[in-house]
């Protein structure tokens, strides 16, 4: 048995076991570097020098959830909820329905996009925007599955192909680094423009995938009956904020100073530090208040900062294993020269990592050290390779039932408990979106 397939088991039977994703992953980097022959000491040693890689993604996932939180603030996010509550007003008529209706889940398409870079708030928005929501759905009788399905593409896709906000962490911080890092020594260099460019495709597949789900797959209406929503039934409940032209003037020339600032610098942390300051100036929240806000901010993402944290451990010690070569070697072996049937193993070895996880984010660094390798190994040209291994960490985040981009929605779409979380988010999440991954992201590793 190979360690590095040993520690990658342990960890993701771990996390479909429901065990803590961090435990899984400290637990699997241990059984890992042990079982390779390195000492106790040595193993932990690899994975006290490698949790630093993981510092600067998590301090800006930290950075945006305060800058969330201050947003929110703004009364920003309920004046978005007012005004689509609002298309519903006036004659009722079949057309005017189907109107309103894929109005609306263009409008929570684009509201969920913006949120991973325009405005960089990630699943904040969902438990703020949604619940307001569901009586104008229920009296269009539409599919929540579709509306899932419309939240998790905006979560997903706009990262895995748009280089600002959360797309930057992905491609640039974590794709990016972990590809370069990974392949130095084998002569892979790869540039910022050459990311985009190959995930291009796998997110075409993701985009037919969501036309799909809203034209075909839920298009026939779907009755809920209409309960009284409770506050206490809503996660992370957020009083609502009555907008005002200053706040909403504020909360723009933060996003735009945000925004800017990150494209300036390359730096999500500084855009989120600038953000959260403005509105602090701006007067949307008392002097006094900013300490809470910022660390109430913080703990919204300290779990993915911790995951991703750890993940760079558990990288680190399976280089230190030695194993990483091995694997490759055996691999090589078995498959033979055949690149479509490697294109696939490592797709749908990804695909399993990534829903044991629930987090694309933090596959990355754990399969990049044997993919590098690997792809380079079968002939897989620089653009192949990371569209493989941005494609391979992707799948299962949509469609995980421990992701943030199906538990999200079900946040939203479940405070009257009409929406499962598993047959209403995950199954519809998981079809729609990880076979057209699957299917063009090997398209982009055979031509590119």
């Amino acid at each position: 048995m190979n360690a590095v397939i040993l520690a990658v088991l342990v960890m993701v039977g771990l996390s479909l076991a429901r065990v803590s994703v961090v435990f899984a992953l400290v637990a699997g980097a241990l059984v890992g570097g042990l079982f390779s022959g390195l000492s106790l000491t040595d193993t932990l040693g690899a994975f006290n020098d490698g949790v630093g890689g993981g510092a600067k993604v998590a301090l800006a996932y930290a950075t945006l959830g305060a800058f969330a939180v201050a947003l929110s603030r703004s009364g920003l996010p309920d004046l978005l909820a007012a005004r689509l509550i609002g298309l519903l007003n006036g004659e009722s008529t079949p057309r005017r329905q189907t109107a309103i209706k894929y109005g609306l889940l263009g409008s929570v398409t684009l509201v969920a996009i913006s949120s991973q870079n325009l405005i960089p708030v990630h699943i904040a928005f969902i438990p703020i925007l949604i619940p307001p929501l569901l009586v104008a759905m229920n009296r269009l009788r539409l599919d929540r599955r579709a509306v899932a399905c419309a939240l998790t593409f905006g979560l997903t896709a706009p990262y895995m192909l748009l280089p600002v906000g959360f797309g930057s962490i992905f491609l640039n911080d974590i794709l990016l680094a972990n590809i370069n890092e990974a392949g130095q020594s084998l002569g892979l260099d790869v540039t910022r423009g050459m990311v985009p460019m190959a995930m291009a495709i796998p997110v075409g597949g993701m985009f037919l995938g969501l036309l799909t789900a809203l034209f075909v797959s839920y298009r026939k209406p779907r009755d809920y009956a209409t309960r009284e929503i409770k506050s206490s039934n809503v996660p992370h409940h957020t009083p609502m904020h009555t907008p005002s032209k200053s706040g909403l003037i504020m909360a723009g020339v933060a996003i735009i100073a945000a925004l800017g600032i990150q494209l300036y610098s390359g730096s999500m942390i500084l855009g989120g530090l600038v953000g959260f300051a403005i509105l602090s100036l701006g007067g949307l929240f008392k002097w006094n208040e900013a300490d809470d806000l910022f660390t109430s901010g913080m703990r919204m993402m300290a779990l993915i900062g911790f995951i991703m944290i750890s993940a760079a451990g558990f990288a680190s010690v399976m280089k230190a294993t030695g194993d990483i070569q091995t694997l490759v070697d055996a691999s090589f072996h078995i498959i033979g020269d055949n690149k479509p049937l490697a294109a696939l193993v490592m797709l749908m070895v990804g695909l399993f990592i990534t829903l044991g996880i629930g987090s694309s984010f933090s596959t990355i660094p754990i399969i990049a050290a044997i993919y590098v390798p690997l792809a380079l190994q079968f002939g897989f040209s620089p653009l192949a390779t990371v569209a493989l291994i941005g494609t391979a960490a992707a799948l299962g985040d949509a469609g995980s039932p421990a992701s943030d981009s199906t538990l999200g929605p079900t946040a939203g779409l479940n405070v009257d408990q009409q929406h499962d979380h598993i047959w209403d988010s995950v199954v519809p999440t998981f079809i729609h979106y990880n076979i057209p991954l699957i299917v063009f992201g090997w398209v982009a590793a055979m031509t590119l």
